[in-house]
């Protein structure tokens, strides 16, 4: 399967599908937080992350995440990845820390997959 860009919300199946094509309970996600778009799947952040890139998102607007499908409500979400290590952009772990960040990439994985129950 394919690395997703999602523009619409995705379904509960599609969300399955991606799991199973890559790690089995979890998907991998980017953020762009400037466009409102994610993208799903991959090995890596770094997949999605330049699958973004190539559609025309800014580096400093893209951040990763991971979703579990599984779950529901805050549980099935979290904020790590390796791209997320950006020091000049005062981020210096795995897990993204700033509050405003998480809230946008919340906001905009709750639209795009709205059986998560974000």
């Amino acid at each position: 399967m394919e690395i997703l860009i999602v523009r619409e919300p995705v379904s509960e199946e599609t969300l399955d599908a991606l799991a199973q094509a890559w790690h089995g309970t979890l998907v991998k996600g980017v953020a762009d937080v400037g466009r409102d778009v994610v993208a799903l799947g991959g090995d890596w952040h770094m997949d999605a992350n330049n699958i973004l890139i190539a559609d025309g998102s800014q580096q400093e607007n893209v951040w990763g995440f991971n979703i579990y499908p599984k779950e529901r409500s805050d549980s099935a979400l979290e904020y790590i990845s390796l791209i997320n290590i950006r020091p000049a952009q005062g981020n210096k772990a795995m897990e993204l820390a700033d509050e405003a960040l998480r809230g946008k990439i919340k906001e905009i994985v709750s639209k795009l997959v709205p059986h998560l129950g974000l």
